[in-house]
């Protein structure tokens, strides 16, 4: 009997959050990525849909790297059965135990606040997950090495290459019988400002290559971060406060890096830099931890910790304490789209006052705050309440550690010098984004790039199999879901 090897798109089709892609491999179902939808309502709700297969008959998930939108939604599954192991190299499974804790308390604040505020439309809200599922999820953690073949039994061989994203980031080739399909996960710029540079991993017929920033390319000024040193140096003089939110994984990192560049070359004023928020501190220290080998050789750890007043405030009593603060100063807090977090706290403080300012770091999805507040929105809804937004908002965009279009297609090119896949499914990007790279895609390489849709099952068997021996069912086929878009 033929092989049956199948793989259904269950987020990160169409939108950017939300990664999850369930691998059929005759009957054992495999998860890759498992991450949360954020942004527009119409995604969100998808978190508490009926799950489109019974989480339990899933046997392992496969994950790329700790990103909330790949990684957050598994507490969610290990509540409604999921007990299989969490294959991950070492720095994903160390910051996935900080990004899961955080939301499983925020899930557990945010519900409390809603029903405190009657601000639900449920009159007796409740979290997708809580901390105690948080803690069931984390001894199914199985550590990887990268660039090393393993096997995950029945046949089944995955291998990790480094991706330059995040710490711990990847891209994972999975193989059974003739079936193979390489998920790129988020893939790292040519030269990450901290971490070592991505890796090519073996080619694959069926590639799953990521699109965020497909249609734009990233500037690369003679001058690093003018914007951003421009508007510090603006808001000082006026007596005002700059709020940066900022992803607690990786890019307090780098945005620590290019605070200390530019206060040693005299470009910033010495003010407080206040790092706030434990997620955000734990991932430092695991970006301390150099025994993991993932800081390039050039390097260290006082590279981004160079301003002289840093203050880390590690819990809330600390946390408040900023709000007493009235002078000039750099406030870092996630999260990074603004949509959860101490960070509200902040924008709620210094959003109705034009001496203060905003630095948007990073992408903003559509339906977030931060694309609201980066689209010039008057006024912004936090915690039930519309906030006023007089504050100066700008965007620094050379902050984002995603590829550009050419990082991308150069990244296809090289995976694939010797072997033209069958095709590559565009993911994780918002359509117009997907729509550019996939037009390149065509013109430069030649190649067949798709454009999935949500719930999409494709077959990933090499060559043209016969109609007669597929299983092509997805989740629309399955009874008593609810899991379209």
């Amino acid at each position: 009997m033929a092989q049956t090897a199948t793989l259904t798109f269950l987020g990160a089709s169409g939108t950017v959050t939300g990664s999850k892609y369930l691998l059929n491999l005759d009957g054992r179902r495999v998860l890759l990525d498992v991450g949360m939808f954020q942004g527009e309502k119409v995604w969100r709700d998808l978190n508490w849909a009926e799950f489109p297969v019974d989480p339990a008959t899933i046997s392992d998930v496969v994950l790329t790297h700790a990103h909330t939108d790949h990684v957050a939604y598994l507490p969610a599954l290990v509540r409604r059965g999921f007990r299989g192991p969490v294959w991950a190299t070492r720095g994903s499974i160390r910051l996935a135990e900080i990004v899961l804790r955080d939301a499983g308390r925020l899930q557990e604040m945010e519900t409390e606040q809603a029903r405190a505020g009657g601000y639900s439309k449920h009159e007796d809200p409740q979290p997708l997950f809580t901390s105690e599922d948080v803690e069931a999820t984390l001894p199914l953690f199985r550590a990887v090495d990268f660039d090393v073949d393993v096997d995950l039994g029945e046949g089944l061989v995955a291998r990790w290459t480094r991706a330059g994203h995040i710490l711990g980031s990847a891209s994972v080739n999975v193989r059974h019988g003739e079936a193979h399909v390489l998920l790129s996960g988020d893939l790292g710029r040519h030269d990450h400002p901290i971490l070592k540079g991505r890796d090519v991993p073996p080619a694959a017929p069926f590639v799953l290559m990521e699109s965020t920033y497909g249609d734009r390319e990233h500037p690369e000024p003679e001058v690093p971060h003018a914007d951003f040193a421009d508007v510090i140096t603006r808001t000082v003089a006026r007596g005002g406060q700059v709020v940066v939110p900022a992803f607690a994984i990786d890019r307090t990192e780098t945005v620590l890096m290019a605070l200390s560049e530019m206060f040693r070359a005299g470009r910033i004023p010495d003010v407080p830099v206040f790092v706030d928020g434990p997620m955000a501190l734990s991932a430092l220290d695991v970006y301390r931890d150099t025994s993991l080998g993932e800081l390039r050789d050039d390097v260290s750890v006082a590279d981004f910790l160079g301003m002289p007043r840093i203050r880390e405030t590690r819990n809330g009593e600390e946390s408040r304490k900023i709000n007493s603060y009235r002078g000039p100063a750099i406030i870092i807090s996630s999260s990074g789209m603004a949509e959860g977090g101490r960070v509200l706290h902040h924008l709620k403080r210094l959003l109705p006052d034009k001496r203060n300012a905003v630095v948007l770091t990073g992408y903003q999805a559509e339906g977030t705050r931060g694309r609201d507040l980066e689209e010039g929105a008057s006024h912004v809804k936090i915690h039930g309440k519309h906030i006023p937004v007089r504050a100066e908002v700008v965007r620094d965009r050379e902050f984002s550690v995603h590829g550009d279009s050419s990082d991308l297609v150069d990244w296809l090119r090289d995976v694939h010098a010797d072997l033209a896949p069958e095709a590559v499914y565009l993911v994780h990007g918002e359509r117009s984004a997907q729509a550019a790279l996939q037009q390149r895609i065509h013109d430069e390489l030649g190649w067949l790039p798709v454009l999935p849709r949500h719930g999409e099952v494709i077959s990933i068997i090499p060559g043209t199999p016969d109609p007669d021996d597929l299983d092509l069912s997805g989740p629309e086929d399955l009874p008593g879901t609810s899991y379209h878009v």
